[in-house]
């Protein structure tokens, strides 16, 4: 057992919890000590966030929201009131989540932490200005200001190009073969093309061959004309039904090429229509400020020979370098270098803080989207150790998510900061080197969903040894290796070369096929750049398989899409592989109407069962009837949704069951339709391991339940909404759908650190699909920081050796024993502990 943060004996007071009930947790109570290191473990699912984040913090926000104005209440995302009777010492919190980065194409690394309010008020107050120049105000140098933006690009650093090869690819083609890509599929194109022919143009001769004034106009046209239209009759042919009266079937509306993607960009409700228009912008440098966003006068201010843009640039480490290097000519007297030595001292001392973190590769100008949940968490943390509070809960979810073992001492550290002003830390994590510090350790479950919900044992760590219930105590006691079975051997190699992509410079590597390889490296290092975008990218193409955007992507993100790919060429081995997969952790629903039963595929089979009982076949209900996305048998009160939203002007909104369906979602005679006793709505509400056993006798739905069941999803519901799963959830989801399809032909699946928000056992388990996939011939790439996976993996390529700038090359490929004798690599100490 490792040493402890802050010694346990004589704890001032505690956190007294009495019935706790939210969510899965079983009536409950639980005493937590302040001033602590209080560690939630349990495996996933078992009611560990529901206790530290639905009721603890959740608590803590209204209490504190109750001292807060009715009106300034309403600006507060609020949380549900939890199903608590009582909590006692609880002291005011602060929650630092794992989630999705925030915010607009603007936001960046200096805006959220604020050390761009400083850079901006260092120019301001102790920037080189050219002779003659007066000083600038701070807002002068920042791009989201009428003074600052670049008056070209309005402070966005790019323009969008919009030209007659994004909007027509091949030009061999003809409109009738969709040579204008950039139009609508189906009949919306269908309907411009006809427009056309109306028009005289001829539609089946190839675009390269039109005249060029024709093809301006279908492109570029602002023009709106509505033209008789009459589908499936030429150009003379249309002449002369309306020289002969013939009525139009209807009157169409033109639309060109260019005005129609800039209008479904800005307009379209449809994410994922904003996303196909954006494919079809080229974003380019902006000429006037070339990409730096400023104006020219804010440009030619410098500070240690830089402008804020080329600083701003610069990693967090670099800029401190630069600032440190600096500090010691700024002695003067004068106003302005005291201004800038205050200045410089206070970046110094924050940036450390975020470097302390394992954050220094990271950029000031970085747009937040870009972030790992991780590295969003662990910057909003460094911040809150600047505050300097005293007195206040934190409330973590996961701090060492996406962190290389090496960067998880320094999150420690920087933990240790918190208590040591006088706070609480109250943590839900995995990770065992966190466990192994925790001061106390409450142990939920001993399962999930409805087999959790319990505090199993809740005291000093080294009294969780003797509990046998818990699934977390023979990881932090003993060392648990991943069983793999003999590593192995490759039935032929992938060679890639040239791989260029952001800090990865012209590498090159020979991948090992029908195997298991792990890619690690210290945060930073390049890992999800290769796996991620490159590798998926230069495969993908390759193969003619181009990933989709992202639809959860902004606006300003689609466009920055097509600013750049990584560049390199599969020059070998790609004819052993038909096609590729990559399973990540966004999102697998954008609304609540998805759900487990519907992503996997399942719910089509379950309702097809349902339209063939006797009673559905006698009324006349086919499969669509059972689909409460279908008006013709859900509910017409909530459409389906179950519930219905209850407006609370200062409060949160409160969703009751609706009071027509009673929360079922269908239509009574579509419920008066039974299977072994169940109707549909009963099915929805059955969780995994229940479906199970109801359809143990359909093999199709048996198997693919199953398939879910042993990705350790048992405990979710069939109809509980998609919004509502974490990324780990979500991404074995995907494991376990992709697992049903059995497909044929080689595979390369690639994951991105597949065991993020995973219990030891459950990693156990998804390891264990993992090897599945191997078995049937497959390739396997994950990027990943849990050394337990990496040892067990057939191949390793380590990224490194540093992190940002420092890393990005290929430190050492081979078994993992050949990784773990590697004297340069970061990664080696710490993987050699489980070979």
């Amino acid at each position: 057992m490792s040493k402890n943060l802050v010694p346990t004996q004589s704890i001032p007071g505690m956190i007294s919890v009495r019935g706790a009930r939210e969510h899965n947790l079983k009536n409950i109570a639980v005493e937590l000590p302040r001033d602590r290191l209080v560690v939630f473990t349990g495996v996933s699912g078992s009611g560990k966030s529901s206790l530290a984040f639905g009721t603890l913090y959740a608590e803590a926000q209204r209490r504190y929201l109750d001292s807060v104005s009715p009106y300034a209440r309403r600006l507060f995302n609020q949380m549900p009131v939890p199903a608590v009777e009582s909590i006692e010492g609880l002291p005011p919190a602060v929650a630092l989540q794992q989630q999705k980065s925030v915010g607009s194409g603007r936001s960046s690394v200096g805006s959220l932490t604020t050390l761009s309010n400083l850079v901006r008020m260092l120019y301001s107050r102790a920037g080189t200005y050219p002779k003659g120049m007066e000083r600038l105000e701070a807002e002068s140098f920042s791009p989201n200001t009428p003074m600052g933006a670049c008056s070209t690009c309005h402070g966005m650093g790019y323009l969008y190009d919009i030209t007659e090869t994004t909007l027509v690819p091949d030009s061999s083609l003809s409109i009738r073969q969709r040579a204008v890509a950039a139009w609508p599929t189906a009949w919306q194109g269908q309907n411009l093309r006809d427009i056309l022919i109306t028009r005289g143009v001829d539609v089946d001769r190839p675009w390269r061959d039109l005249p060029q004034s024709v093809r301006d106009w279908i492109l570029y046209t602002d023009e709106t004309p509505t033209e008789p239209v009459y589908p499936g009759l030429t150009h003379a042919e249309v002449l002369d039904a309306i020289k002969q009266g013939v009525p139009p079937a209807y009157n169409g509306t033109f639309t060109g090429a260019r005005q129609y993607v800039r209008q479904t960009f800005a307009k379209s409700q449809s994410a994922k229509m904003r996303a196909r228009a954006a494919s079809f912008m080229l974003a380019t440098p902006c000429p006037a400020c070339h990409g730096q966003k400023l104006n020219p006068e804010a440009l030619r201010v410098t500070f240690a020979g830089k402008n804020i843009a080329q600083l701003s640039a610069l990693p967090l480490k670099a800029i401190s370098e630069v600032l440190e290097g600096i500090r010691p000519s700024l002695n003067g007297p004068d106003a302005t270098t005291v201004a800038a030595k205050g200045i410089v001292d206070s970046l110094i001392e924050r940036i450390s803080t975020l470097l302390d973190l394992g954050l220094g590769y990271l950029q000031l100008n970085r747009g937040i989207q870009t972030l790992s949940p991780g590295e969003y968490q662990r910057l909003r943390l460094g911040t809150q150790i600047r505050s300097n509070l005293f007195g206040v809960a934190y409330v973590l979810d996961e701090p060492s998510a996406g962190l290389h073992p090496v960067d998880t001492q320094a999150l420690l550290q920087a933990l240790k900061r918190l208590l040591q002003a006088g706070n609480s830390l109250l943590v839900v994590e995995h990770n065992i080197d966190i466990i192994q510090q925790a001061d106390w350790l409450v142990d939920v479950g001993p399962g999930a969903g409805v087999h959790g919900g319990q505090v199993l044992y809740s005291g000093q760590p080294e009294g969780l040894r003797h509990v046998k219930a818990s699934r977390t105590r023979h990881y932090i006691f003993e060392t648990q290796k991943l069983v793999s079975g003999p590593r192995r051997t490759p039935t032929a190699w992938l060679g890639v070369e040239d791989i260029c992509w952001h800090n990865i410079q012209a590498q090159s590597l020979t991948l090992p096929l029908g195997v298991m390889v792990a890619v690690t490296g210290v945060s930073g290092s390049g890992k999800s750049s290769l796996v991620s975008q490159a590798l998926v990218s230069l495969i993908g193409r390759a193969l003619g398989q181009l990933p989709e955007q992202d639809m959860e992507d902004t606006q300003e993100q689609a466009i920055e899409a097509q600013t750049g790919l990584p560049t390199g060429r599969v020059c070998t081995g790609l004819q052993h592989i038909k096609r590729l997969v990559v399973i990540d952790q966004k999102p697998i629903g954008r609304t609540p109407r998805s759900n487990l039963a519907t992503y996997t595929g399942l719910f089509d089979l379950i309702r097809q069962r349902f339209a063939a009982t006797p009673t559905a076949k006698a009324n006349k209900l086919d499969a669509g009837w059972f689909s409460f996305n279908v008006a013709k048998g859900r509910c017409p009160h909530c459409e389906g949704v179950g519930s219905v939203m209850v407006e609370l002007l200062f409060l949160p909104s409160v969703y009751a069951p609706c009071p027509t369906c009673k929360g079922t979602r269908y239509k009574p005679e579509v419920l008066a339709v039974t299977l072994n006793g169940k109707t549909i709505a009963d099915v929805l509400s059955m969780s995994v391991e229940e479906a199970c056993q109801f359809f143990a006798q359909e093999p199709a739905l048996a198997h693919g339940f199953q398939t879910v069941k042993e990705a350790g999803l048992g405990y979710l519901g069939l109809g509980q909404p998609a919004t509502e799963f974490s990324g780990g959830e979500a991404q074995r989801l995907k494991l376990a759908t992709e697992l049903q399809k059995r497909r044929a032909g080689h595979t390369l699946y690639i994951m991105d650190e597949p065991t993020t928000g995973l219990h030891p056992s459950d990693v156990d388990r998804l390891f264990g699909q993992l090897q599945t996939l191997v078995v049937q011939g497959h390739t396997v790439i994950v990027a990943e920081h849990d050394m337990r996976v990496a040892a067990a993996s057939d191949w390793i390529i380590d990224m490194g050796p540093g992190a940002g700038e420092n890393g990005g090359h290929i430190v050492v490929s081979g078994l993992p024993e050949t990784v773990a004798a590697c004297k340069t690599s970061r990664t080696a100490p710490f993987l050699a502990r489980y070979l």
